[in-house]
Order: C-alpha cells, then sequence, then structure tokens
C-alpha cells in the first residue's frame, strides 16, 4: 500500500471484555440504548470521523466495529473526551462496567487482521 492515506473510509475492529457478571452485561445494553449514550459522546464521534459505530455483545466479550473517514484521528478524540467533563464521565461509567485494561494498557485494543476470505483463491 503507498505511503500516502487512503482517500476511503477504513474499517476498524476493536475488543474490549465487561466484567464477567449477566448484571454488569445487562447495564451496558441498556446504557447503549437509544437515548443511553450521552450527546456529547455521539457528536465528538462523528466530529471525529467516525462515519458508523456497532458494538456486539457475546457474554462477557465486546467487538466494535467502526467505520471511519480517512482523517479519523483516536487520539485527538481521546483527548477531547478527557477534557470534557460530560465525556469523561461516560468514560468513568463505562470503565466500571470493564475489565482491567489489557497487558498493553488500552481498552478498546485494535483487533489484528488476521483472515480474509477474498485474500484465497
Amino acid at each position: 500500500m503507498s505511503e500516502t492515506k487512503s482517500k476511503r473510509p477504513r474499517r476498524i475492529v476493536r475488543v474490549m471484555d465487561l466484567a464477567d457478571d449477566p448484571a454488569v452485561w445487562a447495564e451496558y445494553d441498556a446504557a447503549h440504548r437509544p437515548g443511553g449514550v450521552t450527546q456529547a459522546v455521539l457528536d465528538a464521534q462523528r466530529r471525529h470521523g467516525i462515519i458508523d459505530m456497532e458494538i456486539f455483545r457475546a457474554g462477557n466479550r465486546l467487538v466494535m466495529l467502526m467505520q471511519v473517514d480517512p482523517l479519523f484521528d483516536g487520539d485527538a478524540m481521546d483527548a477531547e473526551k478527557a477534557a470534557d467533563p460530560a465525556m469523561a464521565e461516560w468514560e468513568r461509567r463505562m470503565g466500571t462496567l470493564q475489565r482491567a485494561p489489557l497487558a498493553d494498557g488500552t481498552g478498546w485494543p485494535e483487533a489484528a487482521l488476521v483472515f480474509r476470505q477474498s485474500d484465497h483463491p
């Protein structure tokens, strides 16, 4: 691939585990229903180039699929979240439901692509 950034949207897959407690799973699900996510968070996601985001849950495992525009900058969005009290509170609240970050210290690490069917004859 070229050194220059693609002008097409790209997909990012991230993973996270919740605490191993069905009551926590229910609370997480409820928090993410329409009207549950803080508007400041939704606005920041859109402003920073997240075109669409979906989170799937299987037991305590979460998988996030994001379609982002070529200018998406996760670090800039994280900095804004830390500086905005409403977004920081949302992050704190969701953090109480999640397991400790992975060994590398990241909370929602990006998953590495290991298989693409279209790459195989």
